[in-house]
Formats: structure tokens, C-alpha cells, sequence
């Protein structure tokens, strides 16, 4: 007899033997030594390839209460050769049944606490193959639970979530066709195991509200948040083209209709500050259930108001701006991280939220909300700090989408706030360009409108045409903010007749030729003075270097420049130079025109 058969035969005998002696014992009379030489044997033979004489002895009725207690054993050796086999191969068919078989039969606490141990200890590639293999057993086991069924279903998806949360999310239209760890489908598979929880939730709710059934609702809710955070918050949700059926709208679909179904969808859009989370002793702990908290429902938000997942359950009974200063804490959320997907979303929400807006609509008052004010400045972090050229651009169109939706009132203090808190001399100048273009509107409508003539343009005025450090300014790195100044201040000269004075430019001249006429001419010809002295250098080192290639470096106001040739530098100091003639010359036509318009003033008074 050949040895492998002998060494067969001899597995499948001792099982034999192991389970003959214990069919004649009582249930209490089991002893931990049988359990071992049973989980000894039957893991024999799984990995001896006899998975077909186990799946017999676990059929036999005979065995049932064997198997009831002992069978749960079995599970960590199972699951190896069900990895083990191929697809096509009858040894992991029969592998499967057994599990089947424990699943009917085996004591539902032990089995739960094995399933689990084993979805715990799957890692990397394993991870979503484990946690697919090993739902309905799952399932089926929880829903022979009676007590601690809520707190069971709680572990079970914590568990698995914890799993899946550490891979990373596909987000190409690649990524997502190859689904390369099954992260798509695993999560498809999570949410259709909770159906028949949810259902249990939606019948208990149409009789009661016991406890229980509270319970087993906050365990779903639970569940339904993290998986807004993950995978959600982070996967691409757009329809892409060549995906017939984009795996995480359908998911992202599936938790909308849990929600919807366990009655927490709309009070989830709306009470923001709706306790989800357990209280926690340690503050660090309750800092980070809050945030994840907050990330969940800036996800929820964008689902249903820019994808429109559950936008037929919503009741069409708000206005638009008070939809905006709901999801104004959602934005700030999706604003401040630095991500990609998520700073997208960000955007894609504000966008969506003005776009329902009319222009001018947006009252003043709103400003008094602190989410009104910090989501701008977010806004002008994105536009001038993020790396993504597109969301970059988009971040600027949203700003001038803001602007345009407030009232004249709304306009006057955004620009005051967004000029005190910008700090960045090319954001100021797309302001000043703002602020030129109402007092336009302000110049040319027959209505009066006060906050963009008089007084308090005057008072704005005082923030724009002035110099932040005076002569010393840093001409270059301020002059898109200068340019627009200029720009702004021959408007006003031109338009505004010093005998109307609408504006009030004319009463304030001598301030704004104190602050910032005189200041910007000394700065302008202590900064020329300083570059052609840096030109003069330069061509002087290239004469004496060997080659017109020679890397060297050179400090401009204050900071380094990069390394490279003598050439290029030459060709960024022409630059600045030209910069200051541009600037010089627009000087030179504002300083003309304010002389020109005195002159006529005094002679038609002489």
C-alpha cells in the first residue's frame, strides 16, 4: 500500500475513532482533550486533500452534536485550504460545504467568535477575499443570535471595516475596473450583508421602539458613517464613461437606502450636532470621533446635493441659501484637507450650492456666521497653496460665484475681510479688481448705492491704495496687488468729475498721494537702482567666468534664487525691471490725470 494512501487512511481513522468515542458521551461530558485530538484530525484531513470524507462525517446526523460543539475548530484550517485550492478544483467545492455545514450547525457563539478571529487575522492581498468568503457564514450565525444580536452585528462590521479601511481606495478608471485587492466588490458584498438587519429594523420600527431594536439601529448607523468616511469619502464618484455600473455609486447608493430605511437619512442632513458617537472620558478619543463624525456627513452632503444619491427623499421645501448655511460646515470640512478626492468634493459642493442661488440674493447678515467667513479664506488657500493646477482655477471661479451672490452690503464687508486676511498680493488684486468693477455698477445705475461711493468707499479705499510696508514694500511680489491699485485709481480719476466727487476720491487725494502715490515712486526707484546694480554684476562675473553656462546663485530681495546660469538670471532681473517700467508708466498716466483734472477745476473757478 503506498505510504501517502497509509498516511490518508490513518487520518480519516483517527477522525473516525475520535468521533465513535465521542457519540457515545453527553454533551456535558466532553473534555478539552477531545476537542484538541478533533481539531488535530479534521485538520489532517483538509490538508491531506480528504475534505470529502470530513464533509461525510460532518453530514452524518449522527455527529450533529460532535459537530455542534467541536466543529467551530475547524474554521482557521478551513479557511487556509479554501485559499489553498483553485477555483475549479472539487477539493475546494467540498471545503465551502463544510463551511456551509458549520454555519447550520455549530454552537452561534463559538462559530461567531471564530469567523471573526479569522477576518482579524487576514492582512495585505487576503484582507477582502477573507472578508467575502466569510459573510454568510457570518450572517447566517448572527441571525441565530437572540441576545447580544446588536452588539454581535456591531463587532462583526467594526471588525471588518477596521480590515478594509487600511487599503487603499481605486481611484482611476483603471484602478476601479482592475479592482486589484477586491476593495469594490468586497464593499458591495458588506452592505448586502446587512439587509437582513435592516429589514428586521424597518419591521421592528413599524410596531415598536424597544431597546433592542434601537440598538441594532445604531449599530447599522454606525456602520453607515464609517463607510461614508471609507471608502466613500475617498473614491471617485463620477459617472466614467466605459463603466456600466460604477461599483462605489452603487455602494455609495446602498448607503443612502440604509439610511433612508433605518429613518436617519434626513436627520442626518440637517441636526449636524446629533450624538452618533459614544461619550468618551478621554477628550483625544472624543476629538477624533468628532472629526471622523464631521468627515461623514461633509460625505453625506456631497452624495445627495452634487450626486444626487437620495435627492428623491429630500423634501424640496428649503431655500437655496438656507441649503448653503447647512452644508457651509460640510465645505469647511472637505476645504481644509489636502487631498485630491476630497478637496474636489469640497468645490464640487460650494459649487453646487451657489449654483442654486440668484445673483445678489445672499444676504448681508450671513457674514455674521463664522462658517461664512472662514470658508472664503479656506477657499483662497486652496486657490493659492494646492498643488492641482485644476482645482487651483476652480477654487478661483467658486470665490467670484461667492462674491456674486451677496448683496452690495454682502460684497462691501467680504472684500474688507478677504483683503485683511489674504495675504497674498495676487488674490488682493482679483479683489480690487471686484471692488473697481461695483463701483462701476454703483457710477452707471441710476439707484444710490452707498457702500460703493462715499464714505465707505472711502474707508476701503484706506485698505487698497496704500503700500502694506510703505517705500519698503516688496514692489515685485506685491504687483499684482499695485497694478490693480493703479488701475482702480486712474478708473476713479477719469470717472468720478471732482464736482461730483460720488466716490470721494477727490476729498481723500492728498491721503492716497501720502500713502501711497510718494511711497510707491521712492520704492520704485530704490528697487530699479537695486536690479541694475544686480545686472551690472552679473555681466560683469560673466566676462571673467570660462564659460556664459557657469552656475552661480544670486539673493533678490532677501531670498535665494535657484540655481542657474548666468543667463537666466539676467533674463528674470530684465523681467522684474520690466515689471517696474510697467508699473512706472501707469504711475506716471494717474499722476497726469489727477494734474489734468485740477488744472480744468481751477480754471473754470478762475
Amino acid at each position: 500500500m503506498p505510504e501517502e494512501q497509509s498516511q490518508t487512511i490513518m487520518a480519516v481513522d483517527e477522525l473516525q475513532a475520535i468521533i465513535q468515542r465521542c457519540q457515545i458521551l453527553e454533551e456535558a461530558d466532553f473534555k478539552g482533550e477531545d476537542f484538541s485530538l478533533f481539531q488535530v484530525a479534521g485538520q489532517k484531513c483538509l490538508e491531506d486533500g480528504y475534505a470529502a470524507q470530513l464533509l461525510e462525517v460532518i453530514q452524518n446526523e449522527k455527529n450533529k452534536v460532535i459537530i455542534k460543539n467541536m466543529g467551530w475548530n475547524l474554521i482557521s484550517p478551513l479557511v487556509r485550504c479554501i485559499f489553498m485550492y483553485k477555483q475549479e478544483d472539487d477539493k475546494r467545492e467540498h471545503c465551502l460545504k463544510i463551511l456551509d455545514q458549520l454555519a447550520q450547525l455549530c454552537n452561534p457563539k463559538e462559530l461567531f467568535l471564530g469567523l471573526l478571529e479569522q477576518i482579524e487575522q487576514a492582512s495585505g492581498e487576503q484582507v477582502c477575499q477573507t472578508v467575502m468568503l466569510l459573510l454568510q457564514p457570518l450572517q447566517t450565525v448572527l441571525l441565530k443570535l437572540q441576545n447580544k444580536k446588536a452588539y454581535s452585528l456591531g463587532l462583526s462590521l467594526a471588525m471588518i471595516m477596521n480590515q478594509l479601511t487600511p487599503l487603499p481606495v481605486p481611484y482611476t478608471k483603471q484602478q476601479i475596473q482592475e479592482d486589484k485587492l477586491g476593495l469594490c466588490q468586497c464593499c458591495n458584498a458588506v452592505v448586502d450583508f446587512t439587509k437582513p438587519f435592516v429589514n428586521e429594523v424597518i419591521k421592528n420600527m413599524e410596531k415598536s421602539s424597544e431597546y433592542n431594536d434601537m440598538e441594532l439601529k445604531e449599530e447599522l448607523l454606525k456602520f453607515c458613517m464609517k463607510c461614508l468616511k471609507y471608502p466613500l469619502l475617498t473614491a471617485q464618484l463620477e459617472q466614467l464613461e466605459g463603466i456600466e455600473e460604477h461599483p462605489f455609486r452603487h455602494f455609495a447608493t446602498e448607503i443612502i437606502d440604509v439610511l433612508w430605511d433605518i429613518r436617519e437619512l434626513i436627520p442626518l442632513v440637517f441636526l449636524h450636532h446629533k450624538s452618533i458617537s459614544p461619550h468618551w472620558e478621554n477628550q483625544e478619543f472624543a476629538d477624533i470621533e468628532q472629526k471622523n463624525s464631521a468627515d461623514s456627513l461633509a460625505c453625506l452632503s456631497y452624495l445627495m446635493f452634487v450626486q444626487h444619491f437620495g435627492i428623491d427623499c429630500f423634501p424640496m421645501v428649503f431655500s437655496p441659501s438656507y441649503l448653503l448655511q447647512c452644508n457651509m460646515k460640510h465645505i469647511e470640512v472637505l476645504l481644509k484637507r489636502t487631498e485630491e478626492s476630497m478637496l474636489s468634493k469640497g468645490l464640487d459642493l460650494f459649487e453646487s450650492c451657489l449654483l442654486r442661488m440668484e445673483d445678489n440674493s445672499l444676504l448681508h447678515q450671513y457674514l455674521e456666521l463664522r462658517d461664512f467667513i472662514n470658508v472664503p479664506q479656506d477657499l483662497v488657500k486652496v486657490m493659492t497653496l494646492c498643488p492641482i493646477e485644476h482645482l487651483r482655477k476652480k477654487s478661483l471661479n467658486i470665490l467670484q460665484l461667492f462674491i456674486d451672490k451677496f448683496d452690495t452690503e454682502g460684497k462691501y464687508t467680504l472684500f474688507r475681510c478677504l483683503l485683511k486676511t489674504s495675504n497674498h498680493a495676487g488674490v488682493e488684486g482679483y479683489i480690487i479688481k471686484n471692488i473697481k468693477d461695483q463701483i462701476h455698477l454703483s457710477l452707471t445705475r441710476a439707484c444710490d448705492n452707498i457702500w460703493f461711493t462715499g464714505h465707505h468707499l472711502i474707508s476701503l479705499l484706506d485698505l487698497v491704495l496704500l503700500l502694506p510696508e510703505g517705500a519698503e514694500t516688496d514692489l515685485l511680489q506685491n504687483s499684482d496687488r499695485i497694478m490693480a491699485s493703479l488701475n482702480l485709481l486712474r478708473y476713479l480719476v477719469i470717472k468720478d468729475c471732482e464736482s461730483d466727487n460720488q466716490t470721494g476720491v477727490w476729498t481723500t487725494l492728498a491721503k492716497i498721494e501720502q500713502n501711497f502715490l510718494k511711497p510707491l515712486h521712492v520704492g520704485l526707484n530704490m528697487s530699479k537702482a537695486h536690479y541694475e546694480a544686480e545686472i551690472k554684476n552679473k555681466k560683469e562675473n560673466r566676462r571673467e567666468a570660462h564659460s556664459s553656462n557657469t552656475v552661480c546663485s544670486v539673493t533678490v530681495s532677501g531670498e535665494k534664487m535657484p540655481a542657474m546660469t548666468t543667463e537666466m538670471q539676467l533674463q528674470v532681473l530684465h523681467s522684474a525691471l520690466f515689471t517696474f517700467d510697467l508699473i512706472e508708466s501707469v504711475l506716471a498716466r494717474v499722476e497726469e490725470l489727477i494734474e489734468v483734472k485740477i488744472k480744468a477745476v481751477m480754471d473754470e473757478n478762475s
